[in-house]
């Protein structure tokens, strides 16, 4: 958890974070981006629920309109520190029973606050959750380390040209190129520090041993063709946390909140 120092130092959780409420139900629905996003990137998914749930979105520190003077590297060096983030929200707004809907590395940020806290959830949902992305052994997470680490030079020293290249090859659809270049932009509108920060936590964490320790019920969703997190990781992912679903999506790509949204919702509306 934060130090006293620290949140002495530091705004509360909905400033920093940006948090946005809104839904007619009590029930909270908490909607976590992936890396290089913001909150928008769940606007073609949560009016389905506006009806019948409170709806939370947030940015991550550094993305869309978080409040950066909150950072520091040193400090926010861990994907359980992103999950604290996720806790903070939850206890600044008096939430109970939160589902919470993950997608991408966001999906670990929360099999990690429900591990901390797993009173505090009622379920999961991990849209293309990925706990490693590096080969190992028997586990195909989709590249190897090399891979990963020339993915990362290459974010290093030139961000804004790594973000056009690689936002395409993450959301897939090439008959959809629009949302390629959303994505791009997304990427380069963010605090490009903070963001080569989080893709290196992002690319080389390994929350596999994490799974197990999952008590919450969890669907996870994932496509059928996706080049960042192939169905190997979604199966893996399942078989290692007890109370999962595992629903294999028609949509291809690595955001299908963007790409798929109406298959998106009708997957968390029969798992709800």
């Amino acid at each position: 958890m934060y130090s006293t120092t620290y949140k002495q130092k530091n705004m509360n959780a909905t400033k920093r974070n940006n948090v946005k409420v809104s839904g007619k139900g009590e029930k909270p629905m908490l909607f976590a981006h992936g890396y290089g996003c913001d909150q928008s990137m769940w606007r073609y998914i949560t009016p389905a629920f506006e009806d019948d749930y409170k709806i939370i979105l947030f940015d991550h520190i550094g993305f869309g309109n978080s409040n950066t003077s909150s950072y520091s590297k040193e400090h926010y060096s861990s994907l359980q520190v992103y999950a604290e983030d996720v806790l903070e929200i939850c206890k600044d707004l008096n939430l109970q029973d939160v589902i919470f809907v993950g997608h991408s590395v966001s999906a670990m940020v929360g099999v990690l606050a429900a591990i901390k806290e797993p009173d505090l959830f009622a379920k999961l949902v991990l849209v293309s959750p990925s706990p490693s992305f590096i080969n190992d052994g028997d586990y195909v997470g989709g590249f190897s380390k090399e891979d990963i680490l020339n993915l990362l030079d290459s974010l290093d020293s030139d961000y804004l040209g790594w973000s056009n290249t690689i936002a395409p090859v993450i959301m897939g659809n090439p008959d959809k190129p629009e949302l390629g270049q959303e994505l791009a932009q997304s990427f380069c509108k963010s605090n490009m520090g903070i963001a080569r920060d989080f893709a290196h936590i992002t690319f080389l964490s390994d929350t596999r041993k994490d799974l197990p320790r999952v008590k919450t019920p969890t669907l996870i969703l994932q496509c059928s063709d996706d080049a960042i997190a192939p169905l190997s990781v979604g199966k893996f992912t399942h078989q290692n946390i007890p109370e999962s679903k595992l629903v294999i999506l028609e949509a291809s790509g690595h955001c299908p909140n963007l790409s798929a949204p109406k298959e998106t919702i009708s997957a968390i509306k029969s798992f709800l």
